[in-house]
């Protein structure tokens, strides 16, 4: 009966909703269905191309139908599927997602604490105690996890400066298609590849637009450390200023040179050569 309604269902699509398709996705594709998730600005836009302007459950159930049929014969739908997420990478975003709210919440009672009443101070101190150690012990699991299960990936990541724990285990918790993209296509999957703004003979400034959030901004963190230690991008970042750059298209520019060069480090399973990286990306 399975095989049968797989037959009969090429492609499924579903919206992104705050990570509340995460488990529907995973269900669906454990039973053999190819899943799209899609970002809702996708599919709003796609509306309007259509002429759709109105916003009810109905119809987006139709529009979301209607991007389906268009993705299901795209010559690349590949690139829209969700990748089948293997148990110890699930486990390790569940992880790397949990310290990024934790630190959330560190923020903002650091934030009250400033502007508590000698009153409520306690309270928000005790708070701030119990967050930090939950991160420690989130972070022993991460570390525990990320030595254990991904210890072949994480020897190549340790040989470059300015990559430290946070990225590594973000970039293989978030970004497991690192190593399996053109240097390209990992930049826009990240969001931190420049798009054309060109009709006729008029040209726009590029932008970099959309991408993994999560991902984006530990590469920036990353980033700033890597410009000022790491011999390699901290010439690359000095030659792009001194060309008249802008510091942030200066900084995104070497964020995506090290996203490239770590995406065909783990491609070519080779660590860091600097003779190699220092080479345009």
């Amino acid at each position: 009966m399975a095989s049968l309604r797989q037959a009969q269902v090429d492609l499924i699509v579903i919206e992104a909703s705050g990570g509340y398709e995460v488990a529907v996705a995973a269900g669906l594709q454990a039973e053999g269905f190819a899943v799209a998730v899609l970002n809702p600005r996708q599919t709003r836009d796609f509306a309007k191309s259509m002429g759709v302007l109105a916003k009810t459950d109905r119809v987006d159930a139709r529009v979301l139908r209607d991007f389906a049929n268009v993705i299901a014969g795209h010559p690349k739908r590949h690139r829209y599927l969700r990748a089948l997420p293997d148990e110890q990478r699930a486990l390790l975003a569940a992880l790397v997602m949990r310290r990024r709210q934790l630190l959330d919440m560190r923020v903002a009672e650091a934030n009250r604490l400033a502007l508590a009443h000698q009153s409520a101070r306690k309270s928000v101190a005790a708070v701030l105690k119990t967050l930090d150690k939950q991160l420690m012990n989130v972070d022993a699991d991460i570390d525990g996890c990320v030595r254990q299960q991904f210890k072949e990936t994480l020897a190549l990541l340790e040989t470059v400066k300015g990559v430290g724990p946070v990225v590594k285990s973000t970039l293989l918790a978030l970004l497991p298609e690192l190593g399996r993209l053109s240097g390209r296509a990992i930049g826009a999957l990240v969001g931190v590849a420049p798009m054309a703004r060109e009709s006729g003979r008029w040209q726009g400034k590029r932008h970099t637009c959309g991408g993994r959030h999560e991902v984006r901004t530990v590469l920036y963190m990353a980033t700033l450390s890597a410009v000022r230690h790491n011999p390699v991008l901290k010439q690359f970042h000095q030659r792009l200023r001194a060309a008249g750059k802008p510091p942030k298209v200066a900084l995104v520019a070497c964020m995506r040179k090290l996203l490239v060069i770590l995406n065909a480090m783990l491609r070519d399973q080779s660590v860091w050569n600097p003779v190699i990286a220092g080479q345009p990306a």
